[in-house]
């Protein structure tokens, strides 16, 4: 049945919200760990000292994740997008009960990657889903309904984690994910079972795509590889893209490539990863700098950080829903080039706040940012999808999202290492005022809150440098955005 001429009709409409439920769901655990961490530290005996070991928790789901992705994603466009689906929500099902039962760090972690596993497939598989569900001409809106789910999950999921763990205890936060991943099983037990005929799974091609992710995955996300303190990096960076292009050299000779060919050929499909690779530095370093500021100059809580972290990131479904709509109505290239700019244009403002910025000025700043990153979600994963070779939706949607993770990977080391050098770069010769003697009470206040000025300064010339960096990535990014696609051409088939 061609999907232009299946009615839009409520079937539609609840494939595409449960598939959404199963994506939020799935996303909430990529940040639900950051509130918990201090309790799950406590409780299983873990000191202060070995929170660089802890924070594997957080690491081994983005690795799992970013691995995933692509592998299950072309399990997927091979076996049939709804049974990979039911069987991404079992994996993650399965992973949330074995973290809810750990009882140390190591077990914890293999967990998080089982989650991770199962979670990363339900993004790319259910944008595949998503547009079986609807007529072409509605796709971008589809994907934007999907994308929305996604980023939904990432904005709740320190306030779902910190709430739960509140009432109930951080386990329960893994336990009330198999409730939820039962039912949603059960209510999508309808979507029809199918597979593309003649077509095999390229294991060889999956085994090099996840050593060689691992690897450059690994090498981005250590600060060593920024301040030259270390060759470890590079080298993890050299064997990781050597083992790419190996499985590149491969996929060009087999006759069911993991990889489509035309996926290096395609100049909108290279575009679109170069363009969310960018958008993933951008993001990124955002998202950290904002609570970072209010913690430090500009001296507030945790909770207000998070708060104001909130204004930006709660925009972003909003603007993938639009972003979705606009892409129907005026082309994914154009809505492309406007949410970059009107992102950047928002990290503009946000890089010329002083100590006194305040309400509303603030908030509008970060929702404008936030705005922008979402607008450019649907059209840049639809553009992928129309421009791949038919039988790799998936496959192609999965690549964009590894090549956000990747963005979001460099971009954080790149933030850490180079961050830290400039601080103390602009630090140096600043000395702690010391009491001397002779030296009245009120003369060495006078010092101490002169150098604690100079250090406020600093720190705040260099939050600002951060959302400059952030606002020139997507500037850099319009240039691949002009690759993209016009609009959306390909009348998709359910499968």
């Amino acid at each position: 049945m061609e999907a232009s001429a299946a009615p839009f009709d409520r079937r539609s409409w609840l494939t595409l919200l449960l598939v959404g439920a199963a994506v939020l769901t799935a996303a909430l655990d990529q940040t639900v760990v950051v509130t918990v961490l201090p309790e799950v530290m406590l409780d299983l005996k873990i000191p202060p000292t070995e929170l660089d070991q802890a924070a594997w928790v957080i690491t081994a789901y983005l690795l799992g994740f970013t691995v995933a992705i692509p592998l299950t994603a072309r399990l997927a466009d091979v076996h049939g997008h709804a049974l990979l689906f039911r069987a991404a929500l079992i994996v993650f099902g399965i992973g949330s009960a074995a973290a809810a039962l750990s009882p140390n760090l190591t077990w914890l972690v293999a967990a998080r990657t089982v989650q991770a596993l199962g979670g990363g497939a339900t993004i790319p598989v259910g944008m595949a889903l998503a547009t079986q569900a609807l007529p072409g001409a509605r796709r971008a809106l589809a994907v934007g309904i999907i994308g929305a789910s996604a980023e939904a999950g990432m904005v709740l999921g320190p306030l779902y984690g910190g709430g739960i763990t509140a009432l109930l205890g951080w386990r329960w936060v893994f336990w009330l994910d198999i409730p939820q991943a039962i039912l949603l099983l059960w209510i999508l037990r309808g979507l029809p079972m199918s597979r593309l005929p003649g077509v095999r799974m390229d294991y060889l091609g999956g085994l090099l795509l996840a050593a060689g992710l691992t690897l450059l995955v690994v090498a981005t996300s250590r600060r060593e590889a920024f301040n030259l303190s270390s060759v470890v990096p590079y080298l993890l960076g050299a064997v990781g893209l050597l083992v790419l292009g190996t499985l590149v050299w491969i996929e060009r000779r087999s006759s069911h490539p993991l990889l489509s060919a035309s996926f290096f050929r395609s100049l909108p499909v290279l575009s679109a990863l170069c363009v969310k690779l960018l958008m993933g530095a951008s993001l990124i370093i955002a998202m950290v700098t904002v609570p970072l500021m209010a913690d430090t100059v500009l001296g507030q809580s945790s909770l207000e950080g998070g708060l104001r972290l909130m204004r930006l990131t709660a925009a972003l479904p909003i603007g993938a829903l639009l972003g979705g709509y606009l892409a129907y109505r005026l082309g994914t290239r154009m809505v492309t080039l406007g949410g970059l700019a009107v992102g950047m244009t928002g990290l503009f403002l946000m890089s010329r706040w002083t100590l006194d910025i305040s309400d509303p000025t603030m908030t509008a700043h970060l929702a404008l940012a936030g705005l922008g990153f979402g607008l450019v979600i649907a059209p840049v994963f639809i553009t992928a999808m129309d421009s791949s070779e038919e039988g790799y939706e998936a496959t192609s949607a999965s690549l964009v999202t590894v090549a956000r993770m990747m963005g979001m990977a460099f971009g954080m080391a790149a933030l850490a290492a180079w961050g830290m050098d400039q601080f103390q770069s602009s630090a140096y010769g600043l000395l702690l005022p010391l009491p001397t003697p002779g030296q009245s009470s009120a003369a060495l206040e006078a010092e101490v809150v002169a150098y604690q000025e100079q250090v406020v300064k600093i720190s705040m010339d260099l939050f600002k440098s951060f959302f400059r960096i952030a606002a020139g990535l997507l500037l850099v990014a319009l240039l691949p955005a002009l690759g993209l696609t016009k609009r959306s051409t390909r009348q998709p088939t359910f499968s």
